[in-house]
């Protein structure tokens, strides 16, 4: 085997510019499809860990029905609201542990004349265990009557540094949307979740977000279920309750972690087809361009096939000697664009530290293969033709 490599990595390099040029067709198709499978693989594990972040056992109420466009409210609305008294009358069904009222809006928040732009959550105290949030100092939104609205703001850790920079803003007044609210606390840094940095908004009580906002209904209502094997026979509950207290009307949306999560698997397998079928069309471009110059290479060496033959080589030697400069051929294109597309993915991972890049070991072994399976079709019909010489004829061609 030794010898054998030896001899075609020698035919090979005795013409480097068109054995280059086949590598070069196996690489394309490889780094190409290395680099998507980095992306993708990166994106899907990127949205697991946001979606299974606050764990499996969340449910989500929006007002609106989800219709054909996918999009809460996008036919005309709700006839009937998201309401506080929903999210209590949610809290008393069996196996549910918390369900927490939720109101969104974005306002400016100054403090010692500075301010910034964020987003305003307006939360109930059970909000600490839906999102999994700790407090860093203070205390969070206090326990006790939704409905009422105490005039405090709780904020993520970079807004608080932005505020008063290294001065504890535990005890002194901020201004949101015009009122003045005293901070009772900073939350422990979380990151960013599905577009929002949570490090860098403000929460509120409920009833005072939908004050502040002149709001007439809640953005959301999360419920937390006792385990994640109960979540189905939490939604039917959950679906019986709104439609009784909506007049007899679905004008809400349930979503759950598992839909969440067959939806991204979904595109997720149309992506990954995709990327599947660009890497055949590409390998399937270097496997012709290997077996055309192999072909070339039969004749051109017609003289040299002859005298190996004259030499006693057997014919499935003959072969072997084709088969093996194939796949040498193919196992460089592969391992030049599994470290291209490695590069590469590399590269964007530093020009766009945010975007996720990670390519699975086990793509780089399958693409090593496949490269060399490649290589070893694409050289099958030249070897076969070269072994089916004559070894007169051949040594006459000289």
């Amino acid at each position: 085997m030794r010898e054998l490599l030896r001899f075609a990595c020698e035919a090979l390099l005795a013409h480097r510019l068109r054995s280059a040029l086949s590598v070069l067709g196996i690489a394309v198709g490889i780094a190409a499809v290395t680099l998507l499978t980095a992306i993708g693989e990166g994106t899907r594990t990127y949205i697991l860990e946001q979606f299974t972040q606050f764990g499996t056992n969340v449910i989500g109420i929006n007002p609106g029905k989800t219709e054909t466009f996918g999009i809460p409210g996008v036919l005309g609305g709700t006839t009937h609201k998201l309401t506080i008294e929903d999210a209590e009358a949610l809290a008393r069904l069996p196996h549910v542990r918390v369900a927490a009222p939720v109101s969104l809006g974005q306002a400016r928040v100054e403090a010692e004349g500075r301010g910034r732009s964020v987003h305003v959550f307006g939360v109930s105290a059970d909000m600490v265990e839906v999102m999994k949030l700790r407090v860093r100092q203070g205390s969070f939104v206090p326990p006790g009557d939704p409905r009422r609205g105490a005039p405090v703001a709780v904020l993520g850790p970079t807004l608080a540094r932005e505020l008063f920079g290294e001065k504890s803003p535990l005890g002194r007044f901020v201004r949101i949307a015009g009122a003045r609210l005293r901070v009772i606390g900073v939350t422990e840094p979380k990151g960013q979740i599905l577009g929002y940095d949570l490090d860098d908004v403000a929460y509120v009580p409920v009833a005072t977000a939908l004050r502040l906002f002149h709001q007439q209904e809640l953005f959301e209502i999360d419920v937390v279920v006792t385990h994640e094997s109960l979540v189905e026979q939490v939604v039917e509950a959950i679906r019986r309750t709104l439609v009784e207290r909506h007049g007899g009307r679905e004008d809400f949306t349930i979503t759950t972690q598992a839909a969440m999560l067959e939806v991204f698997g979904n595109v997720m397998r149309i992506v990954t087809m995709t990327v599947g079928g660009i890497g055949a069309i590409s390998l399937l471009v270097g496997a012709i361009g290997i077996l055309t110059i192999m072909w070339i290479a039969v004749g051109e060496r017609t003289p040299e096939i002859g005298l190996l033959r004259a030499l006693g080589a057997r014919r499935r030697q003959v072969v072997a000697v084709f088969l093996a400069e194939a796949v040498v051929l193919a196992f460089a294109g592969g391992v030049g664009g599994l470290l291209a597309g490695l590069g590469l993915a590399r590269a964007v991972q530093l020009l766009w530290p945010g975007l996720p890049l990670q390519a699975p070991p086990e793509f780089v072994v399958a693409a090593l293969a496949v490269s060399a399976a490649v290589g070893l079709a694409a050289g099958v019909l030249p070897a076969r033709r070269a072994a089916a010489l004559d070894p007169v004829e051949a040594l006459r061609a000289d």
